[in-house]
């Protein structure tokens, strides 16, 4: 089966349960005109690039002796169909030809390319990371220069910090840059993990390399970021020479097969640097928090993906007889592929209330609401781990409701199930969320945010009937970490730390969920929210006092 974008959940979100329209910069938009962005997407996301899934999944990429990289049959058209359509342009800023639409719509159509399918969505989200990184650090010249393009999307960007030596640990990045007399800098060094580091879809690939001036000090604090395009740009700014940078090999992985994930070569390659020297890695933090909330978003697409796919199987499937009538019935008549169904649905919504709430609040942000940019931070690693583990999660159980069939390659389920496996690995592990967590959302002012945070789940949740043992024990783990310095003892708990903080995130957004449902007379939505706290909420409860039993 094809995928269809669920519009409906996505705008009973946004209407109902999270105030989309309370928003300053949701002025000059109705539901009308919501609901005819959104279905356009739908329509290029399900017509267009939902078909070319499976061709990606099985043909692969093909790479060149000269370096250059063939995408799947259809992806070329598929990507010139999205540009054409004005689609990479939606959340950027207007005055370099983004069309300045507020977070909180561009995540629902990012959402549908994800869904659509993973490995084409792979390449507008490291260009959004990089259209970020260069909006916000880089001088007025490169602004001018790059983002026109990279926002239409006929350039694209990437992000490249990984090296053979330096994984997770960029302190040990090696690649050297080295001033020219024009004021450019020669580029050298090897970057592997680069996605879509090699195409056919675009004009030009735009890199930004984190590398080290001759004069850096040692460790993160010597990496400054540079802008290193694969051709060079002519006096006009039009396209001219070759840059001396090439793929030299790709990855053959388990999933996402139609995404080309490269190993770059720079041999003192013209690069151009972001901001100030020494810098590079808070530079690049900007793209990798965007990405974060992205990669998020990839695990709740993959999961809609995964769910529809489950479903149309198990509605069609005929085997056994009904518990009840004693005739033969298709399996969603068994209860327990309609509870592996349920489980399905409801994580999928949690993650995505989770995630358009994060875009929320950076909407917020972006019209100068400090307080919900510490909001966005607090979010990103819940968002980013728990959306992914839910994806890996969800499109297993997919496999499950298949039976055998789903271990069998010609069904598709399995794609999702390795499609996803990638998400909790890359853009920073989801061990690496929860320490950034720990130490940089909840230890660095003290506790400060986190009990605040806490008073608010509190405040939100305590009516509940399902809550009240998870609220005692978070009080209670708050209080025994804030008297621990061991913070190896903390560390050794932080993945299910984040766990039970993420639950307890998507609880309050259910709870508001189940209000509006109640108010709206959406039964089906009444039925997803006391699911999620009967059969999913509860995990929460042996997540905090995994936690505690280690305090």
């Amino acid at each position: 089966m094809t995928y269809q974008p669920p519009i409906d959940k996505m705008l009973f979100l946004l209407e109902n349960v999270l105030g989309f329209y309370e928003l300053s910069c949701a002025e000059d938009l109705d539901v009308e005109t919501i609901e005819a962005i959104l279905g356009e997407a739908a329509k290029l996301s399900s017509d267009v690039i939902a078909p070319l899934n499976r061709v990606g999944d099985e043909q692969g990429l093909r790479l060149s002796d000269d370096g250059s990289l063939r995408m799947p049959e259809g992806f070329k058209a598929a990507y010139d169909a999205y540009r054409d359509g004005g689609w990479n342009a939606v959340p950027f800023d207007e005055e370099y030809g983004g069309q300045g639409l507020p977070w909180s719509i561009s995540f629902p159509i990012q959402e549908m390319w994800q869904g659509a399918n993973l490995s084409f969505g792979l390449c507008p989200l490291l260009n959004q990371g990089a259209v970020e990184a260069i909006l916000s650090h880089g001088s007025e010249e490169l602004k001018q220069l790059y983002l026109p393009h990279l926002i239409e999307g006929t350039w694209t960007g990437t992000m490249n910090l990984t090296e053979p030596q330096a994984g997770s640990d960029l302190a040990a990045v090696k690649s050297k840059a080295v001033p020219n007399d024009d004021g450019s800098y020669a580029v050298s060094g090897q970057k592997i993990y680069i996605t879509f580091g090699e195409h056919d879809l675009a004009d030009n690939i735009i890199h930004l390399v984190l590398a080290r001036l001759p004069d850096a000090p040692e460790g993160v604090k010597g990496i400054s970021l540079f802008v290193v395009p694969k051709f060079l740009l002519k006096e006009d700014g039009t396209i001219g020479d070759a840059n001396t940078l090439s793929c030299i090999g790709i990855e053959h992985k388990l999933g996402i097969h139609a995404s080309p994930t490269c190993t770059m070569q720079f041999d003192n390659a013209k690069g151009f640097l972001v901001g100030e020297a020494h810098q590079g890695l808070k530079y690049m933090f900007t793209m990798m928090n965007n990405a974060r909330l992205s990669v998020g978003l990839q695990g709740v697409g993959v999961a809609e993906r995964a769910y529809q796919h489950a479903k149309a199987y198990a509605e069609e499937r005929v085997q056994g007889k009904d518990l009840e009538s004693g005739e033969s019935c298709t399996i969603d008549h068994h209860p327990d592929v309609r509870r592996m169904l349920s489980m399905m649905d409801v994580m999928t919504m949690a993650g995505r209330a989770m995630c358009y709430q994060a875009a929320l609040y950076m909407d917020k942000a972006k019209g100068g609401d400090e307080a919900a940019q510490a909001y966005v931070e607090f979010l990103t690693p819940l968002v980013k781990s728990w959306c992914t583990d839910m994806a890996c999660e969800v499109a297993s159980i997919g496999v499950q409701v298949h039976g055998g069939m789903g271990f069998v390659e010609e069904t598709g389920a399995a794609q999702y199930y390795r499609d996803a496996r990638i998400l909790p690995i890359y853009e920073g592990t989801n061990g690496i969320q929860a320490n950034d967590f720990l130490f940089r959302k909840i230890m660095r002012d003290k506790g400060e945010f986190f009990t605040r945070w806490i008073s608010e789940v509190v405040s939100e949740l305590q009516g509940n009937e399902y809550a009240k043992t998870s609220l005692d024990l978070l009080q209670d783990v708050a209080q025994k970490m804030a008297k621990i310095s061991d913070v190896k003892r903390l560390a050794y708990v932080a993945v299910p730390l984040l766990n039970a903080c993420a639950l307890l995130q998507a609880a309050t957004l259910m709870e508001k969920t189940q209000i509006a449902a109640v108010k709206a007379d959406n039964k089906k939505a009444e039925e997803q929210t006391q699911f999620f706290f009967k059969s999913v909420f509860p995990r929460n409860i042996a997540f905090l006092n995994e936690v505690k039993n280690y305090l």
